[in-house]
């Protein structure tokens, strides 16, 4: 599904990443912490993709949002577990959403 987002501007974080062979416990936390977001002031919605790479695309609506994500005491743990156990790899990017357009059905 396609994130409903808002006027621009906004903010969107793309995080991409090279997985372990390790799943165990993976999506209970992913899923844990997309609840999560969906609880935080400025949340504005997710895309997630999964193949060789994965791309998970969070969307705010301002810096300071991301960074009270950043700083939640449960993402904390959930991106140390993430480094120790699931994560070969990964960057993460904020870019300021200045203009959109699509395309539906």
């Amino acid at each position: 599904m396609l994130a409903k987002t808002p006027n621009t501007p906004y903010y969107a974080v793309i995080f991409s990443t090279l997985r372990t062979s390790i799943d165990e416990g993976y999506m209970e936390m992913a899923e844990k912490m997309e609840e999560l977001a969906k609880q935080q002031d400025g949340y504005l919605g997710i895309e997630s993709a999964r193949n060789e790479v994965g791309i998970t695309v969070s969307y705010w609506a301002s810096l300071d949002a991301i960074l009270k994500w950043k700083n939640n005491a449960e993402h904390l743990e959930a991106r140390k577990m993430g480094k120790e156990l699931w994560y070969k790899k990964y960057q993460l990017r904020i870019c300021k959403v200045e203009h959109e357009y699509g395309f539906k059905k």
